[in-house]
């Protein structure tokens, strides 16, 4: 694509280098033919187009030398450079980049249904139930989110959420060329601040909750909720779909409600009272799922499913809500809710004969920890017994929430390192301990956690695995034991180094370790 004709939609502030011609009739002085774009500049091939963004860790305008280098033909710039290549600069690069990216890859969201999923907890399993329903009604389904990107049977690795903006629209594009029909995208607060979704056209979408998480980043929960509205006031009622767009706002969460009342486009309430236009009706939890009943504008059905807790009965509204509003019949959406019967590393089950009941979440922020704790309290016939620690490098204000709400809500803490990156875990561990010692609870030695324990208290263990086996060694028939923070994470960072480790690998091994010793 000519360069003249893919930055058509930018709004340039200022030119060099003579890309334009001097005579509204005249022929381009030079406008060369972009056969690639590029936010890295070491990625950088011969007639690429190299967009310079400002990221949290590097400034892309430092690179436009090793991008000139690796044969790039023009550079899109937010501030004076000095280089001679043709230079366009624009008021704002991420926004620059996603609007060239859509034009390069033409367009692809005008393609698909895009269905965006935001909040603070709910994306992944809301996305997994939806991606259900959708393929029970028939459709080609695609999905980004935090697990990873997958679509036709194929499934790619995705380091982060939400991808950058060029990232999103070339697999937008690959969806497209592949026959899918129907995308769902977890839309993180990070890629709406930082316009990693710009000229990418939703359909619908969902609001799940709006709970404290990401503050090093925001600065404060306002903010953070800013952002994670941008979707619905900004995104959602402009471009070439607002008309038909639709949003599902979970109106048991505070913030939906709120949310609800500043809306321009459709919307579909979802939750608990009947005043909603999808809610369940005499929802039963038990430790073989959820029971319930679901009313909705096109009619109600019944559906068993194998998701635990009052929280997955919130996802599984949203995603009936979003079928609702794609006119899915009934009976489609209940097929679709009973075919999911795990998401990985969401309140995952890890089997064994031990009768103790373990579980691997991926709880990570304070109401997600309590949420998934509330769940297994009334299905636990012994002790709760929960393992967790918080990520380095991150919001340090969760970390005192977090141990409050374990020492409160379980009988046995074992406080442990998640992520330290180049934290020290024993800062982080005294972090969460400052909130579990506020509830007067005992901190014991590992070495007095046995199965004959009988207290009431916390300990601390730095090292992750050998926390994982201390909780489950300390266990016994009819305890639960649940194993929070990572999830389906199958990595640790400490410092700069990501190594292997699997919540679940580990939790099987030190099953396998009390079973041979009973």
């Amino acid at each position: 694509m000519k360069l003249s004709e893919l930055v058509k939609t930018v709004r340039e502030t200022q030119t060099a280098g003579n890309p334009y011609p001097a005579r509204d009739d005249s022929p381009f002085i030079y406008d060369p033919e972009i056969e690639s774009v590029h936010y890295r500049a070491q990625d950088v091939r011969p007639s690429g187009l190299f967009v310079a963004i400002s990221g949290l860790s590097a400034d892309g305008h430092d690179f436009i030398d090793e991008a000139m280098a690796r044969g790039a033909s023009a550079v899109v710039v937010q501030k004076p450079v000095e280089s001679n290549l043709i230079t366009i600069q624009v008021e704002n690069t991420r926004k620059a980049l996603g609007k060239i990216a859509a034009k390069f890859y033409g367009n692809p969201s005008m393609e698909l249904v895009i269905i965006g999923i935001t909040g603070t907890n709910g994306k992944t399993t809301t996305s997994y139930i939806i991606e259900s329903i959708l393929s029970s009604a028939g459709f080609k389904v695609g999905v980004i989110g935090t697990i990873n990107y997958r679509f036709s049977g194929k499934t790619f690795s995705n380091p982060v959420t939400t991808p950058e903006s060029l990232d999103l629209h070339r697999i937008l594009s690959e969806m497209v060329k592949d026959g899918t029909t129907h995308v769902v995208m977890e839309v993180s607060s990070h890629a709406l601040d930082l316009f990693r979704t710009e000229d990418c056209f939703f359909d619908a979408a969902i609001f799940t909750n709006l709970t404290h998480d990401h503050l090093d980043y925001h600065g404060n929960i306002e903010a953070y909720w800013s952002c994670k509205k941008k979707l619905f006031t900004d995104i959602l009622p402009s471009g070439p779909k607002k008309e038909k767009a639709f949003a599902v706002i979970n109106c048991d969460d505070a913030r939906g409600k709120e949310l609800f009342e500043t809306l321009s486009v459709k919307c579909i309430k979802t939750g608990s009272s009947a005043a909603y236009n999808v809610h369940t009706i005499n929802p039963s939890l038990s430790p073989e799922g959820i029971e319930a009943a679901i009313s909705t504008p096109l009619g109600s059905f019944h559906f068993k499913s194998s998701l635990v807790g009052k929280h997955n009965v919130e996802n599984i509204l949203c995603a009936a809500g979003l079928g609702a509003g794609l006119t899915i019949s009934p009976e489609r959406i209940a097929e679709g809710i009973e075919s999911i019967r795990v998401i990985p590393g969401r309140l995952e089950r890890i089997d064994n004969d031990s009768e103790r009941s373990v579980y691997v979440d991926y709880a990570h922020t304070p109401d997600a920890l309590k949420n998934v704790l509330l769940s297994l309290r009334p299905i636990t016939r012994g002790r709760l017994i929960c393992i967790f620690g918080c990520g380095g490098d991150r919001d340090r204000t969760k970390r005192p929430l977090m141990g409050e709400i374990a020492a409160t809500l379980s009988d046995i803490a074992v406080v442990t390192s998640d992520n330290p990156r180049t934290e020290n875990p024993l800062d982080i561990i005294k972090d969460i301990t400052d909130g579990v010692t506020r509830k007067g609870i005992d901190r014991y030695d590992p070495s007095e956690l046995t199965r004959d324990f009988n207290g009431r208290g916390y300990v601390t263990e730095p090292d992750r695995k050998r926390a994982i086996l201390l909780g489950i060694k300390a266990s016994r028939p009819g305890d639960t034991v649940l194993i929070a923070g990572k999830g389906h994470e199958n990595y640790q960072i400490k410092g700069a180094i990501k190594i292997h480790f699997d919540d679940r690998q580990e939790a099987r091994l030190a099953l396998s370790s009390i079973n041979s010793a009973d």
